[in-house]
């Protein structure tokens, strides 16, 4: 029996790795991070599997059967500010799973899974599945300077060898993913877990807006091309048209300004623009009308805007055969199914369910907080989801 004493031991050995007043931190490649491999070959040793690294990086503990295996598990790092549970908690559940039932289990742990650093989600998970955009992902830096590639290779992974990871998705028979929910759709329904029917599209845009710095004060508004202010009229432009989509979700999550001194108009503005919906019929034209937006306010604002498009992942169905197993799982654990739902979040689960059988279970979350310090579990939920797809690996 898998229980929450169990996996709270688990855990506790994350409890030191990146974690600050303001949350975790433990981005892609960093000191952090390489933490967290001490801590996975521990579990791994305590279950009798052995570590293998792949040349993306993810890391695997791989039971001694000659494959395919059944793959569980999530990943290690985090985002700036993050909380506990996002990723580590299906790790640790993978591993409890891995130690309890007699069938092969192989526990992975993805790299690079929320892309905080380099702007590149779920990258691990891409590359075992051939969708990375190489070489050119690897030339992307983070706020330092310092190119993904060079981050790569500093942390022990050539990323030359990034082409060679696919035929490692062969060792799998399929793939499951237990994760904190991130909404309270749980918690509202009193479920403990709840099985995922699908990930919604979503995608990521990089606006980068040049203007020029002059002097706040003695500039007169005829002469300014202020990025900051273009930035936050283009910012509430991207909300105002999204209220015409009522399943799309937009969000400004980051934004970073030149030359950031109180008496200078700034020059320069880079922000990230989030936008997810259930398909891409509503993302698209919410694009094509912010485009429009945006040729309106370079004319009036005399500042250039350039937009990219910085990852872009289609909605995601997980296997129906998966999911019903999962289903009958949480009838003999719960006496009863537990509800299924979309998910908006992007998992290393949905990237690997386009090549491999895959599905997901949430973790109740009584706050719906995530990427959050504030972000909780109850344990005892979480050893439901391991218990549930501990029955579900054992009846394929």
């Amino acid at each position: 029996m898998i229980t929450s004493d169990a996996l709270a031991a688990r855990l506790v050995g994350l409890a030191d790795i990146g974690v600050r007043a303001d949350g975790v931190c433990r981005l892609a490649w960093s000191e952090e991070d390489a933490a967290t491999r001490a801590w996975f070959e521990e579990q791994a040793g305590g279950a009798g599997l052995r570590v293998a690294r792949d040349p993306a990086g993810n890391l695997w503990a791989c039971p001694e059967a000659d494959p395919p295996w059944w793959g569980i598990g999530s990943h290690l790092d985090s985002v700036r500010g993050g909380g506990r549970f996002d990723g580590p908690l299906g790790v640790a559940c993978g591993f409890a799973i891995a130690d309890g039932v007699p069938r092969p289990v192989a526990v992975l742990s993805f790299a690079d899974e929320e892309g905080a650093r380099f702007n590149t989600p779920t990258f691990g998970s891409k590359a075992l599945s051939g969708r990375l955009d190489l070489p050119g992902v690897l030339d992307r830096p983070d706020d330092a300077g310092v190119r993904l590639g060079d981050a790569m290779r500093e942390a022990g992974v050539d990323p030359d060898g990034i082409g060679e990871a696919p035929p490692w998705l062969g060792r799998l028979s399929g793939f499951i993913e237990i994760h904190i929910d991130q909404t309270t759709e749980l918690a509202g329904a009193s479920e403990p877990v709840g099985v995922v029917t699908s990930l919604a599209a979503r995608t990521r845009l990089q606006a980068h807006l040049y203007g020029r710095a002059d002097h706040a004060g003695t500039t007169p508004r005829s002469e300014r091309r202020d990025a900051l202010s273009a930035a936050a009229r283009l910012i509430v432009a991207a909300e105002e048209i999204a209220r015409a989509h009522p399943t799309l979700t937009v969000t400004t999550s980051r934004i970073i300004a030149q030359p950031n001194a109180p008496t200078t108009i700034a020059a320069e503005v880079r922000l990230w623009i989030d936008a997810r919906a259930p398909s891409f019929a509503a993302i698209d034209a919410w694009r094509s009308h912010l485009d429009e937006r945006l040729r309106e306010l370079e004319a009036c604002s005399g500042v250039e805007i350039d937009v990219s498009v910085a990852s872009r992942s289609d909605a995601r169905e997980f296997s129906p055969e998966l999911r019903r197993k999962l289903i009958r799982a949480t009838e003999d654990v719960l006496g009863h199914a537990a509800p299924e739902l979309v998910c908006f979040a992007g998992h290393d689960a949905g990237v690997l369910a386009e090549r491999v059988p895959a599905a997901m279970l949430l973790v109740r979350n009584p706050t719906g907080i995530s990427h959050s310090p504030a972000e909780t579990v109850e344990l005892e939920d979480a050893a439901i989801a391991a218990q549930v797809v501990a029955r579900a690996v054992e009846a394929t």
